[in-house]
């Protein structure tokens, strides 16, 4: 596949699915939680307050592992492993264009203190289960 077609395909998954697991590096071991993730074409983007152990993590390890796409409906599903180095922003632009609503649960508004971002720039996304050979892996 062309690196065209592939980026769209990694694309369509990055805005159809917002929820997928955020794997980062504790004791040189990985940990996984659920995370709703933002995407700006490649780059990801998910909320979390700067007292969790997650920010604390990527402090002394910014190395992160990403799943994202899959539906749960059988063996075919689509999806994509996303490895890339996680940075801290308290980039208020940022953090108002990725607000909504439902942040409501954990943070006071878009300038609460203890909210942040979690920039995640890719080193290299692979499409698992496409309609073609698999995997696919985009180098970036």
């Amino acid at each position: 596949m062309d690196k065209q077609k592939l980026n769209k395909e990694v694309l369509d998954i990055l805005e159809k699915h917002k929820v997928g697991t955020l794997a980062t590096v504790v004791d040189n071991k990985p940990l996984s939680r659920y995370m709703t993730f933002f995407n700006d074409e490649l780059m990801l983007y998910t909320p979390t307050n700067k007292n969790t152990h997650k920010a604390k993590e990527i402090d002394e390890n910014p190395n992160v592992h990403i799943l994202l796409g899959y539906e749960g409906e059988g063996y075919g599903d689509s999806y994509i492993e996303f490895e890339g180095k996680a940075s801290i922003s308290e980039d208020q632009e940022l953090k108002d264009k990725i607000w909504n609503d439902h942040m409501k649960n954990w943070f006071d508004g878009p300038n609460d203190p203890n909210y942040i971002v979690l920039a995640i720039k890719p080193n290299k996304i692979r499409l698992m289960n496409s309609e073609h050979e698999s995997p696919q892996t985009l180098e970036v």
